[in-house]
């Protein structure tokens, strides 16, 4: 196809390409089109595909040039994308349609590309581990956190203190003043569920007592309309409920799963830890590795990919249509550096050899059937239905890769 090609826009992955198409192609497109429309319509005193092509492009005049219109930017924009070599990541988009006085048509074809990832610095970066060290407080804060799972909530006929959880009807002053009737509440206190100043206005109220009170909205609330204002304030205590931690003990610890004692669950707790602490180091050095490779290697990263990535995850945590803007902005700079990460982790794999192979899928769902004692078919049959396999192959890259990039590379232990 005969047509004229201006670049008139290359800026990172975009492409922005000037395209003009000569009269004489137009017309021809406007002919064949004509023609097609002509063996398919029916005009009265002819049979079908018979009537006199001028009769036809004078009645179907509007459909006929948005069919030739249609068809000379199909057949322009894959003549662009063969002559620029250019490899879309997305559907182009045409936009200033003009067409002149001699029938040539012109438009400015918007285009994003593959991004140009020659990654010339990936070794010699120095990165510090996070220290794994396990202390006997994080372990007394796990056992503790273990214990308030197994906590009950025993009525008490006192005053709350902090800790406990009350049940409360409350009622706050509307604008006119009037008080309407209370809902009822449930709050931990000390835990940010009620304002300072409701607290303190809780924390004077036995089981069955009732209070009226101007309360002080703080300066800092997050409502602003809200921020130092004063209203009056109904608080009627239903139960005040302190909680009961289980003793610290052996029958404890064996209720907790197979322990025989306290010991053995604080060495079971330890370890586990210690293993998931071991994980987090891992995971920071590959992060630390993999940052210092994007700052070294400047490259351009398709916006389209960027915005589908805000959009899944928009979609996976449920983010209300009202907040996707602010969402979107918010989690803007975290989608791209996936995204870099993500070309970084391909480019390595291709061009070290660290791809995974269809022997290496079949081994690590060997490795998972093992480990679940069932059968390696079944386990192969369910992924592929859960469509995971893709999933486990970018997985062992991955695991490659970054085992590669630790190799080519120092880690220093904090």
């Amino acid at each position: 196809m005969e047509i004229e090609i201006t670049n008139t826009k290359s800026e990172g992955a975009e492409r922005r390409i000037q395209v003009a198409v000569p009269g004489a192609t137009v017309k021809d497109a406007k002919k064949r089109a004509a023609r097609r429309v002509a063996q398919q319509v029916r005009m009265p005193g002819f049979r079908v595909g018979k009537a006199p092509t001028a009769m036809v492009e004078k009645k179907y005049a509007e459909a006929i040039q948005q069919e030739a219109l249609e068809q000379v930017m199909r057949d322009a924009y894959q003549a662009v994308v063969e002559k620029e070599q250019l490899k879309l990541v997305t559907q182009p988009h045409a936009h200033d349609v003009k067409f002149g006085d001699d029938e040539s048509l012109s438009f400015e074809l918007h285009c994003e590309v593959q991004p140009d990832v020659s990654l010339s610095k990936v070794e010699g970066f120095r990165v510090t581990r996070p220290s794994t060290t396990v202390t006997n407080e994080m372990v007394r804060e796990q056992i503790e956190q273990l214990r308030d799972q197994r906590a009950v909530w025993t009525p008490v006929s006192e005053k709350p203190v902090e800790g406990d959880m009350v049940v409360v009807m409350l009622a706050m002053a509307d604008e006119t003043g009037a008080l309407p009737e209370g809902k009822e509440y449930r709050v931990v206190l000390g835990a940010g569920q009620a304002i300072p100043a409701i607290e303190e206005v809780l924390m004077e109220l036995v089981p069955g007592a009732t209070v009226e009170r101007g309360v002080r909205w703080p300066d800092d609330f997050p409502d602003e309309a809200q921020r130092g204002k004063t209203k009056t304030v109904r608080a009627e205590m239903k139960e005040v409920k302190r909680k009961q931690l289980p003793a610290l003990d052996d029958a404890w610890a064996r209720e907790m799963g197979d322990f025989d004692s306290l010991e053995a669950l604080t060495s079971a707790v330890r370890g586990d830890l210690e293993a998931g602490s071991l994980r987090e180091a891992d995971a920071a050095v590959r992060g630390l590795i993999l940052d210092e490779i994007i700052g070294a290697n400047d490259f351009a990263v398709p916006p389209s990919w960027v915005k589908g990535l805000v959009q899944s995850y928009g979609k996976a945590y449920q983010i209300p249509e009202a907040e996707h803007e602010r969402f979107a902005g918010e989690f803007k700079a975290t989608a791209e550096r996936q995204v870099r990460r993500d070309l970084v982790i391909e480019t390595l794999a291709t061009r070290e050899g660290l791809t995974a192979s269809e022997a290496d899928v079949d081994a690590r769902v060997q490795e998972m059937a093992e480990k679940r004692g069932a059968n390696p078919g079944q386990v192969y049959a369910q992924l592929q239905k859960a469509g995971r396999l893709q999933e486990l192959e970018r997985g062992i890259t991955e695991d490659r890769v970054l085992a590669w990039l630790l190799a080519h590379n120092t880690v220093e232990q904090a």
